[in-house]
């Protein structure tokens, strides 16, 4: 085969290869696609995990991240501040998280958000130099994070923007 015959096949090949990307982006859809509820695939994906793992309603309640100097903290809260059972519930499931964070289990988040998850794979090793405080508030409770080692900072923050954009309209920043 020539140089001129090889160029026009190998150009063939990778319009070929664009055609069949540009074919499956449009029988898949684009992952960030918001559907008709507004959220992306992802946050529905998100949402679908986080109902095998969370036992409180994320139709019920609000996940709120704050990045401070040293980690951060995380309140979850009842949209209805009144609504016991969330409360409950929220109460539960953070004491839990609470214990297994200080223990470097980081599973829960693993598996709603992938093992992929911004700051997980840090957060797992440093375990040993994060504090993890469990507190009860009216109408939920939170967890707050702290260290002395600026990179694990920074891990913190990576994880908490990647919980807000996963879990959407369920989060909201403290800032």
């Amino acid at each position: 085969m020539n140089n001129r015959k090889r160029r026009l096949w190998t150009a063939g090949i990778a319009a070929g290869g664009v055609v069949a990307a540009l074919v499956a982006f449009l029988l898949i859809g684009n992952p960030q696609e918001k559907g008709d509820d507004g959220r992306t695939d992802r946050q529905e994906t998100v949402a679908e995990r986080g109902q095998t793992v969370m036992p409180f309603d994320l139709e019920q309640t609000t996940h709120h991240f704050t990045p401070t100097k040293t980690g951060g903290v995380q309140d979850v809260v009842a949209d209805q501040p009144d609504d016991t059972k969330q409360v409950g519930l929220i109460r539960t499931h953070l004491q839990q998280e609470a214990k297994a964070f200080s223990q470097g289990d980081f599973g829960d988040p693993a598996q709603i958000h992938g093992n992929s998850m911004p700051g997980l794979a840090e957060l797992q090793k440093g375990y040993e130099r994060i504090e993890v405080r469990y507190r009860e508030r009216p109408e939920g409770a939170t967890l707050t994070y702290a260290t002395d080692e600026p990179a694990l900072v920074d891990a913190l923050h990576d994880w908490f923007k990647a919980q807000l954009s996963d879990h959407g309209d369920h989060a909201e920043s403290g800032h």
